[in-house]
């Protein structure tokens, strides 16, 4: 069984089958700095998470897209402050061209309930 999260005819901002989920890419409000969308795009992470029955010491993996990678310090001076120490994912961190120019951080993440 496939359960989807917020659904609209283009998207789900989670997917669950059996006991893995997968999340959007999940950004900060446009205009914010890369703090400011960290922040928030870590505190949609952990509501969506929460959703599905799991939490940020669960997750597997973690894909974390920036604008501009010299914001690679900055962004990571909210996740180190996030991340549970104990259980730190798999994580790539890269720079690409996100889906609009006000986005300065996209993170996607998969988890296990």
């Amino acid at each position: 069984m496939i359960t989807r999260l917020h659904s609209d005819d283009r998207m789900s901002q989670a997917v669950i089958h059996g006991d893995t989920i997968w999340l959007a890419g999940q950004v900060g409000e446009p205009g914010e700095d890369v703090i400011a969308q960290t922040r928030t795009a870590l505190a949609e992470i952990d509501s969506l998470l929460a959703e599905a029955g799991s939490s940020k010491s669960k997750i597997i993996s973690a894909t974390i897209w920036l604008a501009d990678i010299n914001d690679f310090e900055a962004m990571n001076s909210v996740w180190d402050k996030w991340i549970d120490p104990a259980n730190p994912p798999a994580r790539a961190t890269g720079e690409s061209r996100l889906a609009a120019p006000e986005y300065r951080v996209e993170i996607i993440v998969v988890a296990a309930r």
